[in-house]
């Protein structure tokens, strides 16, 4: 076959139907089998349990082309951990790990023609997810569910690099106080649009959101995690039973503190405390680091980096360190990379 004739290097960030996506029906307490497919399209009751009571969660890892010309996927036994824990809370079957790992690896085989190719920017997104399926009215979880993974080559989340970005703190909620914020439920997404379109109407490029019980302390965006960088080089992370926990983030902090052996924190972070932080950025699979240039704290400008219109040297190194184990420039710690 050989690699698909697209412009990687003008590709958006949106989807592209590939050769493959995978299934596994869940029916009468058991998994199927699962297999791969080549329809991308489903067909679903109009009572099913996803339309009605928004039963679903969703992954999102990526595959790369490394300098050597290997393909490789980032860390999927932490997502299938995280999808573990979303499935729990929402009552949902657990897809085994190694069941998910294996149909990971097996969708990535089948499409590696659409990965994008070393140094193009480019990559091959990954989106695991699953949902009731069969009819629910009275509200219970469903009987029936699919688990599903579909890939997409996606272009850089930033064109023309990562620019410093403006980002707003908000008065709205992205998460109730031992709620759902730290599993990646659709629901969560849903709760969100409203207020990314908002911000995005006002001139923000997201929202920030304070811990909703006392609107104090620092948790999240609507997509991502809060990275700080400190006057003397410390890399601080806000704490909270209520953040979703970011591979992406949860990597960084290991690359900072056992890489670049940097002074790593992860603690409450008072809103109050953002003007005493050098650097700012938001972190997931989509950009690994966006950098923050200014926050809008209701009128009162932070602004990071002394204004520069880059990212900021700390962060800079740190994003430089991942991106370089994920695209195979780095030696890589034991188990985070998994090559087809």
């Amino acid at each position: 076959m050989g690699k698909k004739k697209l412009d990687w290097g003008s590709l958006p960030f949106g989807y592209i139907k590939t050769s493959k996506s995978f299934v596994a029906y869940y029916k009468n307490g058991e998994w199927s089998e699962g297999k791969l497919t080549s329809k991308h399209d489903i067909t679903i009751n109009e009572c099913a349990g996803v339309l009605q009571y928004a039963q679903t969660c969703f992954e999102g890892l990526k595959a790369y082309t490394t300098e050597h010309g290997d393909i490789v996927t980032f860390r999927p036994d932490l997502n299938a951990e995280r999808m573990e824990n979303s499935c729990r809370r929402l009552e949902m079957p657990v897809y085994p790990k190694e069941k998910f790992i294996e149909a990971v690896l097996k969708t990535i085989e089948a499409n590696k023609d659409w990965v994008p190719p070393y140094g193009s920017g480019a990559t091959l997104y990954i989106r695991p997810y699953m949902f009731g399926s069969n009819a629910v009215i009275g509200v219970k979880p469903a009987d029936e569910y699919q688990f599903r993974i579909l890939v997409t080559p996606v272009g850089p989340y930033f064109k023309g690099g990562a620019k410093p970005i403006t980002v707003r703190i908000s008065d709205l909620d992205r998460a109730a106080p031992h709620g759902t914020g730290d599993i990646k439920a659709g629901l969560n997404y849903a709760m969100s649009l409203h207020n990314i379109v908002d911000a995005h109407k006002a001139g923000y490029a997201e929202n920030i959101y304070l811990d909703p019980a006392s609107h104090t302390y620092l948790e999240e965006t609507g997509g991502a995690n809060i990275l700080l960088i400190t006057k003397d080089g410390k890399l601080v992370t806000p704490k909270s039973g209520s953040i979703l926990p970011s591979i992406t983030r949860r990597s960084l902090l290991v690359v900072a503190k056992d890489v670049l052996k940097m002074e790593v924190e992860e603690r409450q972070i008072k809103a109050s405390e953002l003007s005493d932080f050098a650097e700012c950025g938001l972190c997931g699979t989509a950009a690994v680091i966006s950098p923050v240039g200014t926050i809008d704290d209701h009128g009162k400008k932070i602004v990071f980096n002394e204004g520069k219109d880059e990212m900021g040297p700390v962060l800079q190194k740190i994003y430089d360190t991942l991106t370089g184990i994920q695209m195979g420039r780095l030696p890589a710690p034991e188990g985070w990379i998994y090559t087809i």
